[in-house]
């Protein structure tokens, strides 16, 4: 970024920082007034984002009461050194400073962990099946990933104004998210639910590895995001699925018996804060606790429309014991039809497989996830 915001980008960067709470997460807020300065320069614009970004990053190592603005420099000049120089800064900052200190009570707070938070996010993307080598060839910046068909880009181009992509070429999806679409592994004329589908960055996956055949449900509370979903999925060229409102509850939006069912529930996102360190510090122990029992109830509820034989896979996208292995003890305890399927870890192939598998940041270099795996007796 350089050693020093410009001063009028530094005010810029600010005054997004001080319209950031609960309600107006930074992400949105940032891109609510970028929208708005529209003699912006996209290059100050990129650096504006990423010190708004870098503030939240490094916040724990800020003055809290001094200016804002102030607290903006210092957190670009702690990236740029922790990027040059990641050893020069003493473990214990770490897991002092990085996260709240209520986090530790909910999951272990490792130097490891804490180190990957403060690092910039990688920018993961997913080609069509079988088209990864070929992407990479068309695409600048690009270097394979870990899994099939999964690429990680390294520049800072609006890949969302490619031709490429608004081709359906691609998808621009978190390594961690795509390796859920691997471990459901639909088959082609398979039935498969995505109870909590919303914007459908997973059911498009899932419809890829189907080969576009078979059939699909994707299900959400919100129809707004059913609706991004419809607009998503006319670009990638996916045609085998309907869509329909489901609020959780036991009235499913089908009476549909299917092969499989994915649960990516709703979640406190730890695993999603090095990509997003605002969340940080507006998450709290009480948030951790009404998930957990939403989660629990999403499973039971979801459940029943798995058939005989057939897959439910519970990820998200958290880190917290509450979500995570005690969700899956309740539903254990309370649905014995479930028996634990142990799959592949995908980031760890010669690990031996289980069946609930807690996958850090720092082992996939996206996302932290989550991910649970059961046949229907």
């Amino acid at each position: 970024m350089g050693s020093l915001l410009h001063p009028s980008l530094a005010a810029l960067a600010a005054h997004i920082v001080e319209r950031c709470d609960r309600e107006h997460p930074a992400d949105e807020t940032l891109r609510t007034t970028l929208r708005q300065r529209r003699g912006l320069a996209r290059r100050d614009a990129s650096r504006v984002a990423r010190a708004v970004f870098a503030y939240f990053r490094w916040r724990g190592w800020l003055e809290e009461d001094g200016p804002v603005a102030a607290g903006v420099q210092r957190a670009v000049e702690l990236a740029e050194a922790y990027a040059a120089q990641p050893e020069g800064f003493p473990p214990q900052e770490f897991t002092a400073r990085a996260v709240p200190q209520w986090v530790d009570r909910s999951c272990e707070v490792t130097d490891r962990w804490a180190r990957t938070l403060q690092r910039e996010p990688a920018l993961w993307l997913r080609a069509r099946a079988g088209q990864g080598d070929a992407l990479a060839a068309r695409l600048d910046a690009t270097r394979p990933g870990p899994l099939p068909d999964s690429l990680r880009y390294d520049w800072d181009e609006d890949l969302f104004r490619h031709p490429l992509f608004q081709a359906g070429e691609f998808e621009i999806q978190d390594i961690a998210s795509q390796a859920v679409g691997w471990v459901c592994a639909p088959q082609p004329g398979e039935t498969w639910w995505d109870a909590c589908a919303g914007e459908g960055g997973k059911l498009l996956h899932l419809s890829d590895l189907m080969g576009n055949r078979g059939l699909l449900w994707a299900s959400d509370r919100a129809q707004w995001r059913l609706e991004k979903l419809r607009r998503r999925s006319a670009r990638a060229r996916c045609f085998n699925y309907r869509a329909a409102l489901w609020d959780g509850g036991p009235r499913r939006p089908t009476k549909t018996k299917f092969d499989g069912v994915l649960l990516d529930a709703p979640c406190a996102g730890l695993g999603t804060w090095g990509r997003n360190p605002h969340a940080r510090w507006t998450t709290t122990p009480q948030d951790v606790a009404e998930l957990a029992d939403l989660q629990r109830r999403l499973l039971v509820a979801a459940a029943p429309a798995v058939k005989p034989g057939g897959r439910l896979v519970y990820s998200v996208c958290t880190l917290t014991r509450e979500e995570t292995v005690e969700v899956c003890a309740a539903f254990a305890a309370a649905q014995p039809e479930f028996e634990p399927l142990a799959f592949a870890n995908p980031f760890t192939p010669n690990a031996a497989p289980a069946a609930q598998q807690l996958w850090w940041p720092s082992e996939t270099g996206g996302n932290g996830m989550f991910v649970a795996h059961w046949r229907r007796r």
